[in-house]
């Protein structure tokens, strides 16, 4: 049994001062705001809008209740980040955390492999909003190239609006936030009294495995039943992302904590009855499953096509809402990095607009980076990227994971801030068997052999950036900015 450390109350701003920054961001982010950002970034209409049909595919409409599972163990991972965000409320969130309470060497990598995973799901989230939604809705035919000049546009507003205002950035969440709950409850309501009245739905659905029945390797590893895991692996991530605007929140020791676990628990629980009512409402299971957009269709056999143009719209402005978010989360990423002088370019980098306080050279590039990943990887080069985006998450959850198991004793505990207290190390504990469980999961079908190697490419290159520093600028790894509180107890 431990004894709690307490620390003294202090603002976010002094804190800030006392780790050796200016506040330089503005705090405009309401409590409600910074948990729209998390939700907005997991979008859990729009996680499932998008995996659907590879649910159906490869675990049958059955695979619906491992959703369940990834829901309970990013609940778990979400608490250990909530430890931290409790404690340390700067942006940069994990690589902040790993710098401060391990070395600024461990901190480096965090904070590499944070900002690939951002920046490729940017790209990801607006190319399904572009090929998915608004193509869809505007009634133009399938076209690469077409999804490709869409998704360059909307990353250009994007990047507009997260430069223009961090209070703009919480606006746009919230609305798009609000209205993907509004479009899960009617959805459910709407897809209940219909198969209520009509009598459409079939409860059986629910434990069919449709499709995958006659799949040889349904339970093998990397089978059908595994990769059912990946759609709540895909959908459930990102709830740290309000940590990484951590110096733009109002209270952000107490606001940030809860919008990480509040995020998590709120997209489980709404998945799963969309999910429920989604599958009931399934009326030919093969045709659905050969679709390329099922939950459209079902949407459509059940609502008609009025409501299916309303989902379209309202996913199209939960996805809009999403990508705002993960562009704003990135920049911040390479904000923090930059001020310490540990990314590339990072005298520009680090710079923020005195007049929209926001980085606006670290929005910049990270428009820059979407736009030449669209103009240069084509067809299945694209998609075996963003695949490998989904294993990055994984390795980060699970180093964060670690990182608390390792410092945990020398954090200490804001007055009335969110704590664990006893439970901290059975919670993490299971935390860190189910990250283990999610990047088996990830890595062991044969698909995964391919975004395996890129992961193991933005690695062996954040290795060369690594080494350069070391050799000519190694100061800046050897120390921290500001006042060491953890010096005395390592």
């Amino acid at each position: 049994m431990t004894t709690d450390r307490i620390a003294l109350p202090t603002s976010a701003d002094e804190e800030c001062i006392d780790c050796g920054y200016t506040p330089e961001l503005k705090r405009t982010l309401s409590g409600f705001q910074v948990f729209a950002i998390s939700f907005a970034f997991i979008s859990v209409a729009v996680g499932i809008f998008g995996t659907y049909d590879d649910l159906l595919q490869t675990s049958g409409p059955v695979g619906i209740w491992l959703w369940v599972v990834a829901a309970v163990g990013q609940t778990l991972v979400a608490l250990v980040v909530a430890q931290f965000a409790s404690r340390i409320a700067l942006s940069g969130s994990s690589y902040q955390w790993a710098s401060r309470l391990a070395n600024p060497k461990v901190g480096w990598l965090f904070g590499w492999l944070t900002f690939w995973y951002l920046a490729i799901a940017v790209v990801a989230v607006d190319n399904a909003l572009a090929s998915q939604a608004l193509m869809p809705l505007l009634g133009l035919s399938n076209s690469e190239d077409t999804a490709r000049l869409i998704t360059v546009a909307v990353l250009i507003v994007q990047a507009v609006l997260v430069i223009a205002s961090t209070r703009l950035l919480g606006l746009v969440t919230s609305g798009a936030v609000g209205l993907e709950i509004g479009i899960i409850v009617l959805l459910v309501l709407g897809l209940g009294i219909v198969m209520a009245v009509t009598g459409s739905g079939d409860v059986a659905n629910l434990t069919t495995r449709g499709v995958a029945a006659g799949s040889g390797d349904y339970y093998a590893i990397g089978g059908g039943l595994m990769a059912g895991m990946i759609m709540g692996l895909t959908t459930l991530v990102g709830f740290d992302s309000a940590a990484n605007l951590a110096e733009e929140a109002e209270d952000p020791f107490k606001s940030v904590p809860r919008a990480i676990v509040a995020s998590v628990v709120a997209a489980g629980v709404a998945g799963l009855v969309f999910l429920i009512a989604l599958t009931m409402g399934i009326k030919d299971i093969t045709a659905v499953s050969r679709s390329g957009s099922p939950v459209a269709l079902i949407i459509r056999e059940q609502l008609g096509p009025v409501a299916e143009r309303i989902l379209l719209a309202g996913i199209a402005f939960a996805m809009f809402g999403a990508g705002m978010v993960v562009m704003a989360a990135c920049s911040r990423q390479v904000f923090a990095m930059s001020r310490d002088g540990r990314f590339p370019l990072h005298q520009m980098m680090r710079r923020v607009n005195s007049r929209t306080q926001t980085p606006v050279p670290a929005t910049i590039l990270i428009l820059v980076v979407g736009v030449v990943l669209m103009a240069t990887l084509r067809g299945s080069a694209l998609i075996q990227l963003i695949i490998a985006s989904t294993i990055l998450p994984a390795l980060i959850y699970g180093a964060i994971v670690v990182l608390y198991l390792t410092v945990r004793k020398r954090l200490e505990h804001k007055e009335g801030g969110f704590s664990l207290r006893r439970f901290e190390v059975p919670v993490a504990a299971v935390a860190l068997v189910w990250v283990a469980l999610a990047l088996f999961v990830l890595v062991t079908p044969q698909s995964a052999r391919v975004p395996s190697v890129i992961v193991l490419g933005l690695i062996a290159a954040g290795i060369g950036y690594f080494v350069k520093m070391l050799a000519f600028n190694r100061e800046v790894l050897d120390t921290e900015p500001g006042i060491d509180e953890f010096a005395a107890d390592r």
